[in-house]
């Protein structure tokens, strides 16, 4: 086995990086420093292992411990549920929360990481048993693709974000032509008038239009947009509370919400660089509905 001991070595070193490289805290705060970090850099590097010594396990027969490093594989499916537990408890103190649909994404989005780290420590591993230089630039390779990986879909793929007047007809709320709510007080509506901006996410395609009406993807979009920009809101204050309404004819998606800074062209690059929920999108374009 000490002929695999750099093979071993470079899988685990090439793994680790991949997994410090698809690790983010950005303005989510999430993973936290420097708790967070530690947690899913210490998992990256148990995943880079397990990976690592997957192939001298098979090229020696050693079936036991292939049995074992599967076993030990199936534990990252842990992960969803800490990372799914961890964030849900944190959403119930959220003035503009996530969401179920968007937390079971991030969760998912952590324990896929650690498989691609274990497929890049895998593959570096089997490139280095015939060639440390066919190691190294295995490993880049798959460096280059888990970075790719990285990012999935943003609104801006499947979207166009516009700005919309907020106006009252009597205590009617509206964003555009699209009703919101009803908003009874006088003070509320002189706050939501100096206040509030609105916009209107219009789909460009039938695909789009049922993906954004998914309530998950445009509660999605009101977290970043609170999150990023801030929000004109405390607890006990449901009038305030930013909302999302859907023109039924059309399938235009109109946002109401009070921002700390009122610029829509932030508003709109934060609106454009949402992610859109794997758990959201739909393709009705794609179906067989006898046409």
């Amino acid at each position: 086995m000490d002929s695999y001991l750099l093979p071993v070595v470079m899988g685990i070193i090439f793994g680790f990086v991949a997994r410090t490289q698809l690790l983010r805290t950005d303005f989510r705060q999430y993973p936290t420093y420097p708790t967070g970090r530690i947690i899913h850099l210490s998992l990256g590097f148990i995943a880079a292992f397990i990976g690592a010594v997957a192939i001298p396990s098979v090229l020696e027969s050693d079936w036991a411990a292939v049995t074992f490093l599967g076993l030990a594989a199936t534990q990252f499916r842990e992960i969803r549920k800490m990372e799914r537990d961890s964030l849900e408890k944190i959403d119930t103190n959220e003035l503009v929360k996530r969401g179920a649909p968007f937390i079971e994404g991030m969760a998912q989005a952590f324990e896929s990481r650690n498989y691609l780290v274990m497929f890049t420590a895998l593959v570096t591993t089997l490139c280095s048993v015939y060639s440390i230089w066919l190691g190294v630039i295995g490993g880049i390779v798959m460096l280059i693709i888990v970075k790719f990986k990285m990012s999935g879909k943003l609104l801006h793929a499947i979207a166009d974000v516009t700005e919309a007047d907020i106006r009252f007809e009597g205590p009617t709320l509206f964003v555009g032509d699209i009703l919101i709510k009803n908003v009874g007080l006088e003070d509320t509506r002189k706050i939501i008038t100096e206040k509030a901006v609105g916009a209107i996410v219009i789909p460009k395609n039938e695909n789009s239009i049922v993906t954004l009406s998914y309530l998950g993807q445009r509660q999605a979009m009101l977290h970043h947009v609170a999150t990023v920009l801030g929000c004109y809101l405390d607890s006990g204050e449901p009038a305030l509370i930013p909302l999302s309404k859907r023109d039924m004819a059309d399938g235009r998606i109109a946002l109401f919400f009070l921002p700390r800074e009122k610029d829509f062209a932030q508003i709109q690059a934060v609106l454009e660089k949402v992610p859109v929920l794997d758990s959201a999108i739909r393709l009705p374009e794609e179906a067989d509905k006898g046409k």
